[in-house]
């Protein structure tokens, strides 16, 4: 039997994109690994770089380690055992299956560079699946191996099609020591200049380490580098800034307290992106790292740009009502007027108070434990984020956080919506198109599904010229400016870095 592999080439999308007249950026495209290739990689680093005991059948070791892996202990456990340990149902069937050329788009650099030119996409940056699972590994010798191995097969099997396709580094974070070693070889061995940290390591409470490691494995904290870390990341971010990489993000929250159903993944699915992202953009807001690196910007794929419109909005008002002077005029208890106060009670509280009124105590209810006084430091939470007026909190996330948003993802319209966002300002979000997984099975469909949201109304046109162009050009120009060099869209990143474009 003959298959015919020919195919139509001007679809939709690569008609609107004609129609557009400036070019898409695709900032999050899924691809898979060929695991015999992939394999290879893993044992060519495990004979050069590790010790003898992990070399040894790393190949048919290795799955083990991944955090997938572990998670698939749903599928051989009975219902009691899910009950009794809480084991939050995983993915399943997550590829295109009924079209073998979608599956194919994902594994075969080649036939993705075509499709994506068919699909009117001018260049896309590729996240590999095992790119982001990789940083999550717990043993730290093959976190360490698995990355590496990962990193070089992709910038190997990509460097043919640089003009339109740049591959993620897998960045391990468990240490900043480690993160630095992976990001320096990352960037100056294998010449990747697009980077993914994990959103956040998995640490032990260290009060139940002492119970063992089945509770200490459960009773964890989410450690996401910024505010109250284990770790000063500083000098990673300052890494990143030396070698002008942007950090970007794509991991996952599944699994976390609230998303731990035994028997629903489409639970446990939905909003965990946006939740592993606010929990690694607050951490990095109110840790100080937008403050002391003004130059360093952040990227959160997957979550859609909803919950960074929500989280903007919130930072405003949580500082008009909470911050340093707000509560010390209205909040402090050693502001209330006793004498006042036992006046309201006598007058109004009849048979409630009737005898009890020299249990009145602070007035402060369940609450009378906060009359002492606090620490200076104590009292201005927003102080470490070098924030003292709501244009600092403007400044410090507008001009640090992008968000990756889906193509038929209409909440963008919120990130858009100038009336209603503090200072009339967009959020930034961007095209984060998800491609190869099953929610977005065909690339060449990303373009009409984006446009469809003008046809619609969602957002105007000037919205989403930023969405496909300006703000994916903003970001990845921001600390190298020769990022899109010998690219499909250089010379509209020389113009946009000329300042003709918005």
């Amino acid at each position: 039997m003959t298959i015919a592999l020919d195919r139509p080439r001007k679809t939709k999308s690569a008609q609107i994109r004609e129609k557009l007249g400036y070019p898409i950026i695709d900032t999050d495209v899924h691809t898979q690994e060929f695991p015999p290739a992939f394999l290879d990689y893993l044992e060519q680093v495990a004979g050069t770089a590790l010790s003898f005991a992990l070399a040894e059948g790393i190949a048919q070791r290795f799955q083990e380690h991944l955090p997938g892996a572990s998670r698939s202990k749903w599928f051989k456990q009975s219902w009691d055992e899910r009950r009794t340990y809480r084991t939050a149902r995983p993915p399943f069937w997550t590829r295109p299956t009924n079209d073998a050329l979608n599956l194919a788009t994902v594994s075969l650099p080649k036939l993705l560079h075509e499709r994506l030119q068919e699909a009117g996409t001018d260049f896309a940056v590729v996240y590999p699946n095992l790119a982001t699972m990789a940083p999550h590994i717990g043993n730290e010798e093959m976190r360490r191996a698995v990355c590496r191995a990962t990193n070089t097969y992709h910038a190997d099997i990509f460097r043919s099609y640089s003009d339109r396709l740049t591959p993620i580094a897998a960045i391990p974070m468990n240490t900043p020591e480690e993160a630095i070693a992976e990001l320096e070889y990352a960037v100056k061995v294998l010449g990747l200049k697009a980077i993914q940290i994990p959103g956040h390591v998995r640490r032990p409470i260290p009060a139940f380490e002492k119970y063992g490691e089945e509770v200490a494995n459960e009773a964890i904290w989410i450690d996401t580098f910024g505010l109250d870390s284990k770790y000063d990341y500083d000098p990673f971010w300052a890494k990143c800034v030396e070698l002008k990489v942007v950090p970007t993000t794509h991991s996952s929250g599944m699994g976390w307290i609230n998303r731990r159903s035994i028997s629903n993944y489409q639970y446990n699915h939905i909003g965990h992106f946006a939740s592993a992202g606010e929990a690694l953009c607050k951490s990095l807001f109110f840790g100080g790292v937008t403050h002391r690196f003004p130059t360093l910007k952040f990227a959160f794929l997957e979550g859609g740009a909803a919950w960074g419109a929500s989280l903007y909005t919130d930072l405003i008002w949580h500082w008009d009502t909470r911050n340093k002077d707000h509560l010390v005029e209205n909040n402090n208890p050693a502001n209330v007027n006793y004498e006042e106060l036992l006046e309201f009670y006598t007058r109004y509280g009849g048979e409630l108070v009737h005898g009890r009124l020299d249990q009145l105590g602070s007035g402060l209810g369940f609450h009378a434990d906060l009359v002492s006084p606090l620490e200076p430091g104590d009292l201005d939470e927003f102080a470490v984020a070098g924030v003292t007026k709501p244009e600092d909190i403007r400044d410090r996330f507008l001009n640090h956080f992008y968000f990756g948003t889906e193509s038929d993802d209409t909440r963008v319209a919120q990130a858009f919506n100038r009336k209603a966002n503090p200072y009339g300002d967009r959020v930034k979000a961007f095209l984060g198109s998800d491609s190869g997984h099953w929610d977005v099975p065909d690339i060449t469909a990303i373009a009409a599904n984006t446009y469809s949201m003008v046809e619609r109304k969602i957002i105007s046109e000037e919205d989403l010229q930023y969405f496909l162009s300006i703000h994916p050009l903003e970001l990845y120009t921001s600390l190298n400016r020769d990022f899109f060099k010998g690219t499909a869209v250089e010379k509209t990143a020389d113009e946009f870095l000329a300042g003709k474009l918005s």
